[in-house]
């Protein structure tokens, strides 16, 4: 989200970009210092699952187009805190599609996720697909989105939904297994692999994304869902061995191995995510950045800016160790 509101606050200089952000353990504003001091940029910290608040919001400020990118989003932090989860994605979403349909926002962008359509060896999946997720994040998303589709269905809304690939590039909080092993690496440490590693994953770098955002907002006809993939994927393991090999110099299959550590799966840890991004191409959108301009960009933004989150050594563990949700937690 913070590579779109700068790119929209550099190209848009005649619009007010308004950054609102609950600034969890996630957040960082040194990801949005290039456009900190814009006269079109406003950042606001507040949290979408407050109503008073976001009515307000609406009331005061003259917003035309919301871009709904808030959401808990880290898989297995989800598998703990599946209610936590629910709340702040379904119920956050709910608050938020309301006020907006309320103030006649002209278009609502809700950013959902590959992750919703369930895992598949081979089938890949269009935007008609069913929805079968196997985890609380991706549920909460589902869920999410048939809220947002009620109000195109029941009131002409106009809402557009995504569905993206992973996401990878600089500004990723080292939760996310790029941005982590990479850090892991360069500090010394073994990569963490969840099961066999067999599964894999496609991967957008930032600027892409960006690019199918800006594209949605100019071409996405309301009442539509689009998906925007990549046909690049990768297995973890195999993904561990480029970093290994970028960031340690090393060819050798053995060396490699010293620098893989196999720990426990995942409750659940779907093996593929194969997504028909047909639609998207057809508004004038295709991925553009190649993998290895876009992991170097990625490596040497982490060498230099791990520590703009104070707690960024807490995601480097192999298993959740965050408690992000203190307030929620009951006796």
């Amino acid at each position: 989200a913070s590579h779109v509101v700068v790119s929209l606050v550099k190209n848009y200089p005649n619009y007010l970009i308004i950054n609102l952000d609950k600034l969890d353990y996630c957040a960082s504003l040194k990801n949005l210092e290039t456009v900190s001091g814009k006269e079109n940029y406003k950042f606001i910290q507040g949290d979408i699952c407050e109503p008073d608040f976001i009515k307000q919001l609406f009331e005061t400020e003259k917003i035309d187009i919301v871009l709904h990118f808030a959401a808990q989003t880290h898989v297995d932090l989800s598998f703990w805190h599946a209610l936590e989860f629910t709340y702040v994605n379904v119920y956050g979403t709910n608050v938020l599609v309301a006020a907006a349909h309320e103030a006649n926002v002209e278009k609502f962008v809700y950013v959902s996720t590959d992750e919703v359509y369930g895992g598949s060896i081979d089938e890949e999946f269009d935007e008609s697909s069913p929805k079968r997720p196997t985890n609380p994040y991706a549920s909460s998303k589902a869920a999410a989105e048939c809220f947002v589709q009620s109000y195109w269905e029941r009131y002409q809304f106009p809402v557009v939904i995504t569905r993206s690939s992973n996401v990878y590039g600089p500004h990723q909080y080292p939760e996310k297994v790029i941005p982590k092993f990479i850090s892991l690496l360069q500090q010394n440490r073994k990569c963490c692999i969840h099961g066999s590693g067999l599964q894999r994953r496609n991967f957008l770098y930032a600027t892409d994304v960006v690019e199918a955002f800006l594209t949605v907002l100019k071409e996405g006809k309301p009442g539509e869902i689009y998906n925007i993939g990549t046909n690049f994927e990768m297995s973890i393991a195999q993904l561990a061995k480029e970093l290994i090999h970028l960031i340690k110099k090393t060819s050798s299959e053995s060396e490699m191995e010293h620098w893989m550590d196999y720990v426990k799966d995942r409750p659940t840890n779907d093996l593929r995510y194969p997504m028909n991004s047909e639609k998207m191409h057809n508004l004038g959108w295709r991925p553009k950045v190649p993998w290895k301009e876009g992991i170097m960009k990625t490596i040497e933004w982490y060498r230099e800016n791990f520590h703009n989150w104070k707690n960024a050594e807490k995601a480097l563990e192999p298993f959740p160790v965050t408690e992000p949700f203190a307030q929620l937690s009951g006796p």
